[in-house]
């Protein structure tokens, strides 16, 4: 009999409306529809590729899920407990299980503080370690897990190149040994070279630690390495869903067949088969 995977988040109907306003009195007028009635599951220990144009949703939808925004509306599961009905203080226990890297790493990262400072304050906070010792070794064990030297630790985040900032980012999304990490286009600001290195890096961090990931990203050929499902959002609205293999080499919506057309191809004398 074939073993059914637990999903580490489940998500129902969610909506993300930001209301307009208009007139002397601030009369509402309409909503803009960021994220309009989406399901999506991430099974634990697996990659959800969420692809899609710019404007679509995608970063709204993936911050509303965890509510790092508050949803309009939808149920919310994470490991089988609602997200919607926990209280702020029981929804800041819960944080270090379920950490974000973002696009822009240096914009994430405390420019005044060191990167041992950066990566090892929530350690603390979060009661992972006791100590200043404790802290210090994990920290340096980080490092070298990140590719980075521990003596790096007394640096700040400007001495950094861009690629070393967000393999710091993602030191710090793994440091809480967390079950969920949601990567918000995290190497779209990167150039190719070190876009691979660190999609790489992810995927090696998650065959050792079983962690589970939502990728973001609008570039297909990311999503296609990463990925072990995809979504493809436009609008607000989930246009297609399923295994990357599936999706991204035999799309059955329009829509998807349209974005994975306006992709460069790597032998462009070959003519698209339609």
């Amino acid at each position: 009999m074939k073993l059914v995977e637990k999903n580490i988040l489940e998500v129902k109907g969610l909506k993300k409306y930001f209301p307009l306003y208009a007139g002397l009195f601030r009369h509402h007028v309409g909503d803009i529809k960021a994220v309009d009635g989406i399901d999506f599951a991430i099974p634990n220990g697996k990659v959800l590729g969420m692809l899609g144009e710019s404007g679509s949703g995608k970063s709204t939808a993936a911050r509303a899920a965890i509510r790092l925004i508050e949803p309009t509306a939808g149920d919310i599961y994470f490991n089988g407990k609602s997200l919607i009905e926990l209280s702020q203080p029981d929804l800041r226990k819960l944080r270090k299980e379920i950490q974000i890297i973002f696009q822009d790493p240096y914009a994430s990262l405390n420019p005044r503080k060191t990167i041992g400072e950066n990566i090892g304050e929530p350690l603390l906070y979060h009661n992972i370690v006791n100590t200043r010792d404790e802290q210090r070794d994990h920290v340096a064990d980080i490092l070298i897990k990140i590719g980075l030297s521990p003596d790096m630790m007394l640096s700040y985040p400007h001495e950094f190149s861009g690629g070393q900032q967000q393999r710091i980012c993602i030191g710090r999304a793994i440091a809480l040994n967390p079950k969920l990490i949601i990567c918000d286009e995290a190497v779209s600001a990167l150039d190719v070279s070190l876009q691979a290195q660190i999609l790489n890096l992810l995927i090696e961090l998650k065959e050792s630690y079983q962690f589970s990931f939502l990728f973001i990203s609008h570039d297909v050929s990311v999503i296609r390495y990463i990925s072990d499902e995809v979504a493809i959002l436009y609008l607000g609205k989930m246009v297609e869903q399923g295994p990357a293999s599936e999706v991204l080499n035999s799309p059955k919506q329009a829509y998807t067949q349209a974005l994975l057309a306006a992709t460069p191809s790597i032998y462009p004398q070959r003519k698209r088969i339609n």
